[in-house]
C-alpha cells in the first residue's frame, strides 16, 4: 500500500500503450516518482476513494468507457452509486481511466503533458 501524502506517484498498467508512453516520458525527463502497476498491486476501496477525492471527480468520471467490463455492467446507463462504482474498480480494474498521476496533491488522469509535473 501506497502513502497517498508521498511527493509524486504514477498508477499505470504495464500493457497500457498511453502508460508507456507516460512512463516513457518521466524516465526521460528524469522525473523521480514512485511507480505502481495497479493491476499487479490492486487498489483497495480506501486508496481509490482518496484518490477520488484527491482528483475532484466524481467515480463515474474515472471510469474507462472502452473497457468490455463498462459495456458489460451497462454503466453508461447506470444507476449505481459512487461507492457501488468504486468496488466494481477494484474489482475490474480496467474500469479505472489510466495512468493516474499525483504529483503535490495534484492528479492527472489520462493522458497528460508531463512536462506540466517538473
Amino acid at each position: 500500500m501506497v502513502n497517498l501524502k508521498s511527493d509524486s506517484i504514477i498508477y499505470y498498467k504495464s500493457s497500457c500503450i498511453t502508460c508507456k508512453k507516460t512512463l516513457s516520458e518521466i524516465d526521460r525527463l528524469k522525473i523521480d516518482i514512485q511507480k505502481r502497476d495497479f493491476f499487479k498491486d490492486p487498489f483497495s476501496e480506501t486508496e481509490l476513494k482518496k484518490i477520488v477525492k484527491l482528483s475532484g471527480l466524481t467515480p463515474i468520471e474515472l471510469l474507462r468507457k472502452r473497457d468490455k467490463m463498462y459495456k458489460e455492467l451497462n454503466l453508461e446507463n447506470s444507476k449505481y452509486t459512487g461507492n457501488e462504482i468504486i468496488k466494481l474498480m477494484t474489482k475490474y480494474p480496467g474500469l479505472i481511466k489510466r495512468p493516474i498521476i499525483i504529483k503535490q496533491n495534484k492528479t492527472h488522469v489520462g493522458k497528460t503533458d508531463i512536462k506540466n509535473l517538473k
